[in-house]
């Protein structure tokens, strides 16, 4: 395989993974911050976990990510065209309330004498789209050769006798080794030095954003919250985010151009709320110095952010508005290295200039006209 080759492949693994975070985005972020204003209450003293007002509205948040395989059905299933009522069937057979007390117990399974390993599946993100994945493949021939009065029935029964056993079989373990690779590399790295790790992290963040490569930390993510309640990925990201709101700001008061003006301005406004996709593609990597600036500010700040030893207890990535979740030990140090994440985009994009959106026009015209 050719690297152009292995280039496209890898495109398309970070293109479905986008495509079946992005449509459940919103409402995983509604369930993060629900969990972190209850997180908040409870601390204050306000409700107590056994008070049935708490209970309601944290099976109200945790819902989604108890049943995040649901979620992670559907959206495959567009994604990968494969049946969506199938595919939830697939994911409620996972979650099984019967299943999963045998499993919570580390007691396993057989499956017509083949042993079945104990895998969390409330949670889990790998197992569901690789059965989706598989699901896609087992209906291909099922819909060719199915005779029509019974395919209606038969298709989707023979579908899950099929996919499902595989799952619990082949894709549960295998979904939970990767996982585990992916969170002790992280945590070996984290061990090592967190300091190099928030550095690390925060550079990279916002270019790894521009090519989506973003969703792939998300198992790793969900993993460390559902194996230790908490995830220290997440804050070190904090930095990167503000950095890139800072050099937004920074180039809407620098720049000539009304239109630049205008997109600068708004998204840094966004890039607040946790949100950098406009000013990533709209500011920063066109101006270029502003995108070495804001991944400048973010190594400092994550770098910062490693000296403490905060955490996220849901997965709600890096805002203004999604900060309770952040809410706990080494809290107060994420807050300021954010603030200072801003500062240090806005004042290195200030220093390093830039050459603004008219002079770009101007030059990308004289070249036309040279060669034309």
């Amino acid at each position: 395989m050719t690297s152009q080759q292995n280039k496209n492949v890898f495109n398309k693994i970070i293109d479905t993974i986008s495509g079946i975070f992005i449509p459940i985005l919103n409402v995983l972020m509604a369930a993060a911050l629900l969990k972190g204003i209850l997180t908040l209450v409870v601390n204050g003293g306000i409700l107590s976990e056994t008070d049935g007002t708490y209970r309601i509205l944290y099976a109200i948040a945790d819902a989604f990510f108890y049943y995040l395989p649901v979620f992670l059905a559907y959206t495959a299933s567009v994604k990968l065209k494969a049946d969506a009522f199938t595919s939830v069937m697939i994911a409620v057979a996972l979650v099984h309330p019967d299943i999963t007390a045998v499993f919570e117990k580390g007691l396993g399974l057989d499956f017509l004498g083949l042993p079945v390993s104990s895998v969390t599946y409330p949670s889990g993100v790998i197992p569901i789209i690789l059965a989706v994945g598989l699901l896609h493949y087992v209906e291909i021939p099922l819909e060719r050769y199915l005779p029509r009065a019974v395919k209606g029935f038969l298709k989707p029964m023979i579908a899950v006798l099929i996919v499902v056993p595989v799952t619990f079989l082949v894709f549960g373990p295998f979904g939970t080794f990767i996982g585990d690779v992916l969170a002790k590399s992280f945590h070996t790295l984290y061990n090592f030095s967190p300091i190099v790790a928030g550095a690390i992290f925060g550079l990279i963040w916002q270019p790894m954003v521009v090519f989506g490569f973003q969703w792939g930390l998300v198992p790793v993510i969900l993993s460390n919250i559902s194996a230790y309640g908490v995830d220290t990925i997440l804050p070190l990201l904090g930095p990167a985010v503000l950095g890139q709101a800072g050099a937004a700001m920074a180039v809407s008061f620098m720049t000539k151009n009304k239109r630049m003006k205008t997109i600068a301005f708004s998204g840094s406004i966004t890039a607040i709320l946790g949100v950098t996709e406009p000013v990533l593609y709209g500011v920063t990597i066109p101006l270029k110095r502003p995108m070495v600036a804001a991944c400048i500010a973010g190594a400092i700040g994550g770098g910062i952010v490693g000296t403490s030893s905060a955490g996220a207890v849901s997965f709600a990535f890096p805002s203004m508005v999604s900060l309770v979740v952040y809410f706990g030990e080494g809290f107060w140090t994420f807050f300021f290295a954010c603030i200072l994440g801003f500062i240090i985009g806005f004042l290195l994009t200030w220093i390093f200039r830039f050459k603004d959106i008219e002079q770009i026009l101007d030059k990308a015209n004289e070249e036309s006209i040279a060669t034309g």
